[in-house]
């Protein structure tokens, strides 16, 4: 990994630095050899993009400010048009995407727009680009360049994500289209635990092994014993390498190619686990990341996180606080994330509108190490869809709702947010059981 020695101080970058097309390639960091009198030597590379990768990375990470994710692919896009009643057509995914980076104002309250690659290249309804148009908003455009999840062979119904083949050349001309960060997306799944019922006379039973932990318990009935074998929740290991190398490749190839890259394994709600479960397989996730981001050279101090907050399963009947949900989650942060990640933006990952922002509220009580911010999708949005409902003469309310919810994101980033005034429908739960990006 490269020495933040390598980098100079630098500043929050200009928006004059991120137009499309402008090229702000830094000279060529020099390899360091450090062998006077060893045999082997070392060497330290840092992309020669370093200096402006920090810059973009403090530009998303600014106080008050954090992420608008409107990366939804044309799939995943059309099941939001869906439930307004609208067809999935470019034209109404056009009208949608204007309305949100049109919103007046939004970049007092968002720093950083991820696109989907149609977005990227896309023009507003009245012609204008709308990377130029987020650029003016003092915006830095963003591109999701994964190619989405299929499932992961020897695993246990998990799955991986693809597109690393072609990924350079992607990001290259990414950048040249004007983004200057980018999302690969990657899922953990806790499941459920398993249990098996094995049936064997009593004086023959044997205890099976099993190659991984496991907890047997024993009923009798007559001559026959009845075990259950229940085998620990998931994720397995397989699936978290699996997650933790592919987020690594992408994020030293997108450096390279002058993006920041957003690293985001996310933890799914799914199941009934509690919050410690939440916390234990967070500890392990992270861990396996930073270590293959080191292994590949990654500059931590051009990167950003989304890790999902830690939180109990979505239908754990322990519900946790937002107090318990910033204390588990900083203690998550303080053991696994090295200070020099200027930010750490989090995900929503089905909460309420409501719930996603008194929670980031509850962890900006105190200073943090990070800037500690969002990257909400649904969260930011929801209101602001339904608001709309595909309908022209309800533009204007429909972006008035999407900068109260920015707003009120932003009051959470700076710790000030109170929760007051807020709609019933911002206080609804977007929790979907096995949902599918």
């Amino acid at each position: 990994m490269a020495s933040a020695s390598l980098i100079k101080s630098s500043p929050v970058l200009d928006k004059a630095e991120f137009v499309k097309g402008q090229s702000l390639r830094q000279p060529s960091v020099s390899v360091v050899r450090c062998h006077p009198n060893a045999v082997t030597s070392l060497t330290i590379r840092a992309s020669s993009y370093a200096d402006e990768l920090v810059k973009t990375a403090k530009t998303v990470a600014s106080p008050g400010r954090g992420i608008l994710a409107m990366d939804e692919s044309n799939a995943t896009c059309g099941k939001r048009l869906a439930s307004i009643g609208l067809e999935n057509t470019e034209a109404n995914r056009q009208a949608y995407r204007t309305l949100l980076v049109t919103a007046p104002g939004l970049g007092q309250y968002i720093s950083g727009a991820i696109l989907f690659e149609e977005t990227l290249y896309q023009s507003t309804t009245d012609g204008k680009k709308m990377v130029d148009v987020l650029v003016k908003q003092n915006i830095v455009p963003g591109i999701k360049v994964d190619k989405g999840l299929v499932p992961l062979a020897g695993s246990n119904d998990e799955s991986w994500c693809q597109g690393l083949d072609g990924l350079a050349s992607r990001t290259a001309a990414y950048y040249q289209q004007g983004a200057r960060f980018a999302k690969w997306y990657a899922w953990i799944t806790i499941f459920e635990s398993i249990s098996l019922f094995l049936t064997a006379r009593c004086h023959n039973f044997h205890v099976l092994n099993f190659e991984m932990p496991i907890l047997i318990s024993s009923t009798y009935a007559s001559s026959f014993r009845r075990t259950v074998v229940s085998i620990p929740n998931g994720p397995s290991a397989l699936a978290v390498k699996e997650a933790a190398w592919g987020l690594a490749r992408y994020a030293a190839i997108a450096q390279d190619n002058g993006l920041v890259p957003i690293v985001e394994p996310e933890i799914l709600l799914d199941g009934e686990h509690g919050i410690d479960r939440t916390f234990e397989v967070a500890l392990k996730v992270w861990a396996e990341v930073f270590f293959y981001l080191a292994e590949n050279n990654v500059l931590f101090e051009g990167i950003l996180l989304k890790p999902s907050m830690v939180t109990p399963g979505a239908e754990c009947k322990e519900k946790a606080t937002p107090e318990q949900v910033a204390d588990y989650t900083l203690k998550l942060l303080h053991r696994r994330i090295p200070p020099a990640v200027p930010g750490i933006m989090f995900l929503s990952g089905g909460q309420s509108e409501v719930e996603a922002t008194l929670n980031l509220n509850a962890m900006n009580q105190a200073p943090n190490p990070w800037h500690v911010s969002f990257s909400y999708a649904r969260a930011l949005q929801n209101t602001c869809l339904k608001t709309w409902g595909g309908r022209p003469e309800n533009v204007k309310a429909a972006q008035d709702t999407l900068l109260v919810r920015a707003k009120a994101n932003s009051l959470a980033q700076l710790g000030k947010y109170t929760g007051e005034g807020e709609s019933d429908e911002a206080k609804k739960g977007m929790f979907v059981k096995g949902y599918v990006y």
